[in-house]
């Protein structure tokens, strides 16, 4: 079946690999058209050109997430060159492990400047466009299952999701005004390059093999198996469309069963 354009655009910031790029593919064959945002413009540029390009509805801007003044220009880029704006989805974000007695300044706003100003900046940028454009639209960041329950070994990163999720509460409430939705998604263990970056460090730092890395993660999942970048992009699709817009200030656990709320 040929794609059919819904009318709407959405901007993906850290839609270069992983659930970003798996949410990208997901929306663009759900009709919108779509703005590859990443600060690796050689992914970008080629996740929209895997889905045909600006004549078929996909851009890459490049945008680094921690800069305000950036995301901004990326949610105008998007704006003008897709002919509109309808819904962010905020996907950027880093998982280092860290000790909680070993925590750095440094380590502490490494992490916050990208995942927690990254949504912040996402937020006030989308809304500024939005209110300007004089609709409504859809706000999406990226919580997790470790903002819904502390994981072991993760504490900043934890610590950085529970406040996307507070936040993006708040900004239901105080957007709901404009029309805006404001939600999250919480992925659990996903195959992706983070989390296979995680899964190594965990391991070397307890002396033992990838695989144990791994079962360190996975083994509360109740439906026995990893996530796949696309289970989560189901998840996104369905908060970015229609469906969900009776919807706002949740966070939607997909973790195959780690978290029971």
């Amino acid at each position: 079946m040929a794609r059919q354009d819904n009318g709407k655009v959405a901007l993906i910031i850290g839609g270069g690999q992983g659930i970003g790029r798996a949410a990208i593919e997901r929306l663009h064959r759900d009709g919108f058209k779509v703005a590859v945002g990443d600060f690796n413009t050689v992914t970008a540029n080629e996740v929209a050109d895997s889905l045909g390009g600006k004549d078929n509805g996909a851009i890459a801007v490049e945008v680094n997430a921690t800069d305000r003044d950036s995301v901004f220009a990326a949610v105008e880029t998007t704006a003008s060159e897709l002919g509109g704006f309808d819904v962010i989805i905020n996907n950027a974000g880093i998982a280092p492990q860290t000790s909680i007695e070993d925590a750095t300044e440094a380590d502490f706003d490494k992490i916050f400047d990208l995942n927690v100003k990254g949504v912040l900046w996402g937020i006030q940028a989308a809304t500024a466009k939005l209110k300007e454009l004089g609709h409504g639209g859809k706000i999406i960041s990226a919580a997790s299952q470790a903002g819904h329950k502390g994981n072991k070994g993760i504490p900043l990163y934890s610590a950085t999701k529970f406040a996307v999720r507070g936040m993006s509460q708040t900004a239901a409430r105080d957007l709901a005004q404009y029309g805006i939705t404001v939600n999250t998604y919480a992925p659990g263990i996903v195959r992706t390059p983070l989390m296979e970056n995680l899964a190594k460090e965990v391991a070397e730092a307890a002396g033992q093999p990838e695989e144990w890395g791994w079962e360190q993660f996975t083994q509360d999942i109740t439906l026995d198996r990893l996530s796949e970048p696309e289970d989560v992009a189901n998840v996104i699709s369905f908060l970015a469309g229609s469906d969900s817009d009776y919807i706002t200030g949740q966070s939607i656990v997909v973790d195959g069963g780690m978290v029971f709320n």
